[in-house]
């Protein structure tokens, strides 16, 4: 399998009653020919990265999976310990009460639940500002 490269830049999302419509914004320059033959409507397996100004991928964490991070880490541990004063000694404390602290059953609801999201950006964002000058 041949993959077309180029790089694009997003234009608009907007959802239709099949799906989203993405459109994107290619330079001359950049789009490949074989892109421009191809009958509207063929169909095309997509991978796409975000690059930053320094031409890097940019990495993608989901909440799900900065919750579970986030409960493994000891700092985390210790740093809900000295705030709210519970014992908090192995992940397993550490899941527990993040879904007490949330207010949800699983991390999942991250996904969809915007109270939870919102609670659980500002825990993070006080994490970081509490922990950031401590050493590892």
């Amino acid at each position: 399998m041949t993959a077309l490269q180029f790089e694009a830049i997003k234009v608009a999302l907007k959802q239709d009653a099949t799906g989203f419509v993405l459109t994107l914004k290619i330079h001359p320059d950049e789009i490949p020919e074989s892109l421009m033959r191809d009958f509207v409507g063929a169909r095309y397996a997509v991978a796409l990265v975000r690059i930053n100004e320094d031409e890097t991928p940019k990495q993608y964490k989901t909440r799900v999976q900065q919750a579970g991070m986030l409960c493994r880490d000891v700092r985390f541990r210790r740093w809900v310990e000295a705030r709210e004063g519970v014992s908090v000694k192995d992940e397993k404390d550490a899941v527990s009460w993040l879904y007490q602290h949330l207010n949800i059953d699983s991390r999942t609801e991250l996904n969809g639940n915007v109270e939870a999201q919102t609670h659980f950006d500002r825990l993070l964002r006080d994490f970081k500002e509490d922990t950031e000058n401590e050493p590892f």
